[in-house]
């Protein structure tokens, strides 16, 4: 309808150059590219200066992907029409989108002399530090784009020209880059600074950053003092205050014997001190009548800790850790961040007080007398908090761990029973809202979880599952509930209800590539193809567009001189674009497509040509990949030695590393493959054979060589698959095959009558090479098949029968649901991967020499 309605205004006013431009919107829209282009170009060649045009251009160039030609449009725009404030910040701004810090610098130059506004200015001078940031020389930026964009505000500043905080913020930036950090202080300690209002403590935030900076202990030990005066419970000037008091130690300072200390006020530089500071926090925290605050506690704790790391004896001053950590827990028992904020401390504690320890803290939870089950249950949410702490603290101190199998048992029966009751506390809770007693049955999922690994017990991880679905149906929003399914499901090879699950956890932005690895790294092993594909569209989706996004966002910051934020979005972009989980999605989606489509709906050629593959060049930034996934995003209370480490991290990065290197060499020879081309003329064929080919052939030999070796370093480091997992994953190795078999095809059909002719001769030795290497392919291709017939389909599908193990009566209707999930799951997994072979087997008839 607005192609439409556009035609009928161009048939009235052929030279209505928004109408045309409205047209090539429509068209862009609906799939008419290069329509759509043609005619914005001919609106554009003219160089239009009316706002609806170059508006509607911007919103089709941007559409299309082509931020470049935006620029074109705004210079021709202002040289037409030089005095428009509108158009030189249009201008700006489009510089702007496509990082061009050069050409920013001079349009804000221009923008300023023109309309000579303090936020000009200042764009122009941010230019100059995004350039220093981007340039690949240090040096350059630290003598040359640094200086001269200080030199610009120290203008301002002489002029008496400073307005806005943000340009304070932008010379205290600069100044900090050019490593001026007695500088930057004094700006942020005079006049100036007094505009830095918009964060709380700004101003005293960024004199500590200089005060550590330039090492001045003195300056930074009182400082913290003193803000800790006006607010005992900031944490972060607990840690710098006694941060600075031990660095004081070290190098024996002592006061001046008189005048003040330093600028900030009295500097403390002893234990005695600080341990009367901390108590005197505590004992003022508790004489208040309202609630005290957690700081004073924790610091008391923390000094404790450090002390102890210096093997100083003063730490007995502060009493007894034990004692201390139930006063913590008799104060802060009832709020959830209780079992996090003493879990830092528990190492305090020698293993031998560890029962005492859980013993001590269940006589300050107040539960109702002992019913016929033999459990008492809290009265109220804030004893039920302070139960899950207890229950929380004792699997931290190992405690859960050390029971045989009858006492996981006995505590997995305790703890769905405090889960069960729990539940009538939240009875008016939305359905957004999470249950009081949600973490008591994630604890029992954890148990059962730890039963099935030590005993291999599948009953354990069945009933896992039962408990985990029930917990869901109470508290549909529970994300835990939710990554721990996902998990399971995935170890069972069932991945049809982990889109599903993953799905309504509802993702946002960059929790796509924090947490998408969830989803993505089972996705196309499991048999769900058309589900594999959706889920690579989840995470792609988002990384497509971070590049416009991120654009938009360093325009915002510049429009509202948030100038501080502008290099945090280019190193967030940066993050993105050099993600391992975007080279991971990106390089399994185009080989999911190749498998499931080339070859079916287009050649294995006309497949690769589409997707732009060049097997020569690798575009994953192997020297500078970032590991953003988040492996911390599931609750874990278990104890340290059980902690994840760097050493796991480490290892299972080289291994992500490596399988994607084996999937990245796949597809790039999958793309030389067909890319090598047809087969030579017969007339040329000895010749073309001989040169033609194996010139063609040397990139397929050298990605030949590099797989060897990446798979030599992936046999040395991955460890054995389930036979289910394996199995779906060698429907890519027998699609390889064939293409390798029909390539082989494809060369020697010519040759057929040329050998017939030479049969007198000495045959060609390259020739009957290819002849033997393709008589042994094509048994090896039926034979890949031969493993998929439908008697083994038919006999994979009988083993994969869950079975039914009894359950109690209240549990067997959730543990029953998600053995259905299972079941559903692999008898799907099984149907689209039967589809694909029997398509695959059309191709395999056609393997004729």
């Amino acid at each position: 309808m607005a192609i439409q309605q556009a035609d009928k205004l161009l048939k009235k006013h052929k030279d209505l150059h928004c109408a045309k431009v409205l047209k090539a919107i429509g068209l862009q829209r609906t799939g008419k590219q290069d329509e759509a282009f043609s005619l914005a170009q001919e609106v554009a060649t003219l160089e239009p200066t009316d706002d609806n045009s170059l508006q509607a251009l911007t919103i089709l160039y941007r559409e299309m992907h082509r931020p470049e030609l935006v620029t074109k449009l705004y210079e021709a725009a202002v040289k037409k029409v030089p005095l428009s404030e509108e158009y030189h910040s249009h201008l700006f701004m489009a510089y702007a989108r496509v990082g061009e810090y050069k050409k920013m610098q001079q349009a804000g130059m221009a923008l300023y002399k023109t309309v000579p506004k303090n936020p000009y200015y200042f764009w122009s001078v941010m230019s100059l530090v995004m350039q220093a940031i981007s340039a690949q020389d240090e040096k350059l930026a630290q003598t040359m784009f640094l200086p001269l964009a200080e030199r610009m505000v120290e203008k301002m500043v002489k002029e008496e020209k400073i307005e806005a905080e943000a340009e304070v913020q932008l010379y205290f930036m600069i100044l900090e880059r050019l490593g001026k950090c007695v500088e930057a202080l004094d700006v942020v300690r005079g006049p100036l600074g007094e505009k830095l209002t918009s964060e709380l403590r700004s101003r005293e935030n960024k004199c500590m950053m200089m005060y550590q900076r330039l090492q001045l202990w003195p300056e930074c030990n009182a400082l913290s003092y003193k803000l800790l005066l006006k607010n005992p419970d900031d944490w972060q000037f607990y840690l710098s205050y006694f941060d600075s008091l031990f660095h004081l130690m070290d190098k024996s300072w002592s006061p001046p014997n008189e005048g003040k200390h330093c600028v900030e006020g009295p500097v403390q530089t002893t234990v005695a001190e600080a341990v009367k500071f901390v108590v005197d926090r505590m004992e003022e925290e508790d004489k208040k009548e309202s609630r005290p605050l957690r700081g004073p506690y924790m610091a008391c704790l923390e000094l404790i800790h450090r002390l102890r790391q210096r093997g100083c004896p003063d730490e007995q001053e502060l009493g007894d850790p034990l004692e201390l950590m139930l006063q913590f827990f008799g104060k802060f028992g009832d709020k959830p961040c209780c079992i996090t904020d003493l879990k830092i401390y528990l190492h305090l504690l020698p293993p031998e007080q560890h029962t005492q320890f859980k013993n001590r803290l269940g006589e300050l939870v107040p539960l109702g007398e002992v019913g016929e089950d033999g459990f008492g249950f809290p009265g109220d949410t804030k004893a039920l908090q302070r139960h899950l702490c207890v229950c929380q603290l004792s699997r931290v101190l190992g405690l859960q761990h050390a029971l045989d199998t009858e006492g996981k048992l006995c505590l997995i029966t305790e703890l769905k029973a405090h889960y069960h009751y729990g539940l009538q506390f939240g009875k008016s809770c939305l359905k957004t809202e999470l249950q009081f007693s949600d973490t008591y049955c994630l604890m029992v999922a954890h148990v059962y979880i730890d039963l099935w690994t030590e005993t291999g017990d599948e009953n354990m991880l069945w009933q896992c599952l039962g408990v985990l679905e029930e917990g869901l149906s109470f508290s549909p929003s529970n994300a835990q509930f939710k990554l721990l399914l996902l998990l399971l499901f995935c170890r069972l090879g069932a991945f049809q209800p982990v889109v599903d699950l993953y799905s309504s956890l509802d993702a946002k932005h960059v929790q796509h590539d924090t947490i998408g690895y969830l989803l993505t790294r089972y996705a196309g092993s499991l048999g769900q193809f058309a589900a594999a594909s959706q889920s690579y569209n989840f995470s792609l989706r988002f990384f497509h567009s971070n590049q416009k996004d991120t654009s938009e966002y360093i325009i915002q910051a510049y429009k509202y001189g948030a100038f501080e934020k502008i290099p945090e979005f280019i190193a967030f972009r940066t993050r993105l674009n050099q993600s391992l989980h975007f080279a991971q999605v990106r390089t399994e989606r185009m080989l999911l497509d190749l498998y499931t489509e080339a070859d079916i709906t287009s050649s294995l050629e006309e497949s690769v040509k589409a997707m732009g593959l060049c097997p020569e060049e690798d575009d994953i930034p192997w020297d500078n990949m970032r590991d953003n996934r988040d492996l911390t995003v599931l609750f874990s209370w278990d104890p340290k030695d059980r902690e994840l480490t760097e050493e796991h991290r480490r290892l299972s990065l080289q291994e992500e590393l490596v399988w994607l290197k084996v999937r990245s060499l796949t597809l790039r020879l999958l793309a030389s493959l067909a890319l090598l081309g047809h087969a030579p003329s017969s007339r040329n064929s000895d010749k073309a054979n001989e040169n033609g080919v194996s010139a063609k052939s040397s990139t397929l030999q050298t990605l030949l060589s590099q797989l060897d070796l990446t798979l030599q370093t992936a046999a040395q480091i991955t460890e054995k698959q389930t036979q289910v997992h394996t199995r779906f994953t060698n429907n890519c190795t027998v699609c390889v095959v064939l293409w390798v078999a029909s390539y082989s095809a494809s060369v020697l059909r010519p040759l057929k009558s040329s050998l017939q002719k030479k049969r007198k001769k000495k045959k060609d030795s390259s020739t009957a090479m290819v002849h033997t290497h393709y008589r042994l392919i094509l048994p090896l291709s039926h034979g890949s098949f031969s493993s998929y017939s439908p008697p083994f389909l038919t006999s994979l599908s009988v083993s994969l029968s869950v079975p039914l193990p009894s359950f109690s009566q209240e549990e067997c209707g959730f543990t029953r649901a998600a053995m259905d999930k299972v079941q559903n799951s692999y008898l799907g997994s099984l149907q689209e991967l039967g589809d694909l072979l029997r398509k695959r087997a059309d191709s395999l008839k056609s393997l004729k020499f």
